[in-house]
């Protein structure tokens, strides 16, 4: 069938985090900076990558001269319509007046999509008994599972309960609104409901990674929710993997991906067959658990796998530790583990929200990065309260701030330094720097960085339109306008005000406009969202 129009041209300004360059580990790595250019790029409506763009093209006049001069016409007939031309085009604006700009979509690295409905409700547990009293419970309630081992579950979506199928679109349609055209997410270990989790993200155009959770280790995982040995969660998992190869044979929007829960709900031989499961793709497929979140967590593993020198040898033994191996949170690694993920080029996925709010510690990115170890972020919900990658942006800058009056990190730096001064704050992540792990952080981690997380040509269009509002002010005198103080109504300010939290003056840089937005921004900011070119979402 012919398509209605053959590139989508998005016209304004372009905020992106430049790529950085290879960096020498023996000094500093260079720090992310923000780019802002103005003017027009075009998309291809078919590939959904970016075929070209023009810097130079600014103003009404220059758009027009530019239609014309290629034989482009408007499909809506807003702009050049009147011009003949051989191939139609879709124009989208971030409006100037109203402080738009078009900015690449959000990576989430790690988030828990049955967990959804528990977001915020973690009370004083840390992770281990937050675990038993609210993961495992409402993760249970995704599915049946069958009760004698070797016994097949059913693989059809629709054979998932209804509440599962409501949850799931729930937390896709709710990551879109916050700008995430990407997730990596981990499911339960049912079979249907994990199947249905992808058929939605594949429905609804979100970019994902579907993960059915494997915990088959009796002497952990609850007798209500577990798999039933090893071979039942390996079949199980290959009975996911089908699914999603057949619901998107390419991989252009949906993969799977194999999910050991964590060490502790897996038993050894469930770790080898894993191991060996994403070894036999080609590509090999992606792995992501947790690691190191917890310093019970840590210690519990050193009791369970003895063999193992540490938390990270344990998957590094079962070949689980991978250039295509997300490691969810990472606090509380030692420097040799630290070595070896990097020898290993696995990826890190910072969740600094879960991390404060379950009491875990904080991580030490900037040490990460500094070792040339590849991070991105990770909302974590429900450990996290948000599924809001901006919200952890911010957390990650906070938490940040606080590192270098911990002990652990402040021994840390004494004993691998030689000496006994204090950290000199260089702990401490910038805004740019929040919003590089973001979007080209997070396509790093699952090994997309020559696609998403920026807008060269040749990129796939993911991306988020972000409208902060407009400034102009309707002429009335502040004390008029509230003269009535008496209880009468009071009238605005401003036309069109601003949008959400996020107050903008006219006095502010382009940059201090950006760090406003990562400081009091929320959904209520991202006015349409695109994957692959494909509008996913917008705000009427």
């Amino acid at each position: 069938m012919r398509r209605e129009y053959e590139f989508t041209v998005y016209r304004g300004t372009f905020i992106q985090l430049g790529r950085l360059p290879d960096s020498d580990l023996t000094s500093t790595p260079p720090k992310p900076e923000l780019q802002r250019t103005q003017g027009i790029l075009w998309v291809s409506a078919e590939s959904g990558r970016i075929k070209g763009y023009d810097w130079k093209v600014q103003g009404d006049e220059a758009f027009t001269g530019f239609m014309s001069k290629n034989g482009w016409v408007d499909v809506d007939g807003r702009t050049n319509g009147n011009l003949g031309g051989a191939t139609n085009v879709k124009i989208v604006e971030a409006r100037e007046d109203k402080n738009e700009f078009f900015f690449p979509g959000f990576i989430d690295t790690h988030i828990h999509a049955p967990q959804y409905p528990n977001a915020g409700l973690f009370g004083s547990s840390t992770l281990l008994d937050w675990l038993e009293t609210y993961t495992f419970p409402v993760e249970s309630g995704f599915g049946t599972q069958p009760t004698v081992k070797g016994q097949s579950q059913a693989q059809k979506p629709e054979d998932a309960p209804e509440s599962a199928l409501l949850k799931y679109d729930q937390v896709v349609s709710r990551t879109l609104a916050h700008g995430t055209t990407c997730a990596s997410y981990f499911a339960t270990v049912h079979v249907p409901a994990t199947n249905a989790l992808a058929a939605i993200c594949q429905t609804r155009g979100q970019r994902a990674f579907i993960g059915r959770v494997c915990m088959d280790e009796p002497g952990f995982c609850p007798d209500y929710y577990r798999d039933l040995s090893a071979e039942d969660s390996l079949s199980a998992t290959k009975d996911t993997i089908r699914y999603i190869h057949t619901l998107d044979p390419k991989g252009a929007l949906v993969k799977p991906i194999v999910t050991p829960r964590f060490a502790p709900t897996c038993s050894r031989p469930s770790l080898t067959a894993l191991g060996q499961l994403a070894a036999s793709y080609n590509p090999p497929l992606h792995i992501q658990t947790h690691i190191a979140e917890n310093k019970n967590e840590v210690a519990l593993v050193k009791d369970l796998f003895p063999e193992a020198e540490s938390y990270t040898a344990v998957y590094d033994q079962h070949n689980l530790l991978t250039p295509r191996t997300i490691l969810a949170h990472a606090v509380h690694l030692s420097k040799e583990e630290r070595t070896l993920v990097k020898a290993r080029d696995a990826k890190i996925s910072h969740c600094p929200a879960s991390n404060s709010a379950l009491g875990s510690g904080i991580a030490p990115v900037r040490d990460y990065l500094n070792e040339g170890i590849t991070v991105g972020l990770g909302t974590d919900v429900s450990g996290g309260y948000s599924p809001s990658i901006l919200e952890a942006a911010r957390q990650a800058c906070l938490s940040s701030r606080l590192l270098g009056h911990t002990k652990d990190y402040v021994e840390y730096h004494s004993h691998t330094c030689n000496s006994s001064k204090s950290v000199d704050g260089a702990e401490k992540l910038s805004v740019a720097e929040s919003l590089y792990l973001a979007t080209r952080g997070g396509a790093a981690v699952v090994n997309m960085e020559d696609d998403i997380g920026g807008f060269e040509i040749g990129m796939i269009m993911d991306a988020q339109l972000i409208q902060l509002g407009s400034v102009r002010m309707n002429g009335a005198s502040p004390l008029s306008s509230t003269a009535n103080m008496n209880g009468g109504p009071c009238t605005s300010l401003i036309q069109s005000g601003p949008v959400g939290n996020v107050d903008i003056f006219g006095t502010e840089s382009w940059e201090e406009k950006i760090q406003k937005w990562v400081w009091s921004g929320d959904d209520r900011n991202v006015k349409a969202v695109w994957v692959g070119g494909r509008m996913v979402h917008w705000r009427v």
